[in-house]
């Protein structure tokens, strides 16, 4: 006669890890940021003067404002401090934007010129995110944090109630909008794969920033429509402010702009790989 079984125990569920390729790019992402460090510290004196610069041309912008209202009572239905609130949020957006991407779609083009795309292509790691993320602008975060304050002032003074429900709106409609411009001036960059130059290109998208401080509202017409669905800058300012500020007269503007944000990742996503299959290297 056989002796019982012994009953066996339950084998535990290992619990879930990060995938093998999770970890690798974020051990990637921390040695560019320490290289990006590294190269920033090297120069001291140009990150320093790079941030007075652009602190300086945020106070140029605040100060425009104010003599924009020493003329007028409002813009439409904007007052002064909402659009200073208008002005700090378009200065942030830009500052992050440009704190992740914006030289690195800029060197694209130069990548694709000298040939140095390959070394990238080549790397066991996401083309997309290599180009894009390589070099990370640090004085673009102390911008941002000024911008960060002024916006605060400003909700101070229109005493908004800032409940954290409107706050987690704000940051994922500023989200959006970070994608947004990120998305299209990747797309535009890409086109360096057929004309091998498109800096000029990208710089003339990253001009029409500017378009971003003002109220939506002092636009009219065919103008107002190309730079709110086409050359959406005015949605990824306007909307969050609205939001912000109780001026959301509509649920349909955040929701098109999270959309517009799926469409412009999805669309530069397949011009990348539309451009990498054009690509013939340096070798050709």
């Amino acid at each position: 006669m056989k002796s019982p079984t012994p009953p066996v125990a339950p084998t535990p569920t290992p619990q879930p890890n990060p995938p093998g390729w999770l970890r690798r790019h974020l051990r990637i992402y921390a040695a560019l940021w320490r290289n990006s460090v590294t190269r920033e510290m090297t120069f001291k004196t140009n990150f320093l003067l790079w941030i007075v610069v652009e602190l300086l041309w945020f106070a140029l912008q605040l100060c425009f404002i104010g003599v924009l209202y020493l003329h007028t009572d409002a813009i439409g239905t904007w007052t002064r401090w909402q659009v200073v609130l208008l002005v700090g949020t378009s200065h942030f957006i830009q500052e992050i934007f440009q704190a992740f991407f914006l030289i690195n779609c800029a060197n694209l083009s130069e990548l694709v010129r000298t040939g140095k795309l390959d070394f990238l292509l080549v790397l066991p790691a996401n083309s997309r995110f290599l180009v894009s993320l390589r070099q990370v602008d640090l004085g673009s975060f102390v911008n941002a944090a000024t911008a960060l304050v002024v916006m605060g002032y400003a909700a101070h003074q229109l005493d908004l109630q800032l409940t954290p429900a409107r706050l987690l709106a704000f940051s994922a409609l500023c989200l959006c909008g970070i994608l947004v411009h990120y998305s299209l001036m990747f797309l535009l960059a890409s086109i360096s794969f057929w004309t091998v130059k498109a800096q000029g290109i990208v710089w003339g998208y990253y001009n029409l920033f500017q378009l971003a401080r003002m109220p939506d509202e002092a636009f009219r017409g065919l103008f107002r429509v190309v730079f709110t669905f086409v050359f959406p800058v005015l949605l990824v300012t306007n909307v969050p402010v609205r939001v912000l500020a109780e001026k959301l007269d509509s649920p349909f503007w955040p929701c098109l702009l999270v959309l517009l944000a799926a469409l412009c990742l999805v669309l530069s996503e397949w011009g990348w790989r539309l451009s990498l299959r054009r690509y013939t290297s340096a070798s050709s």
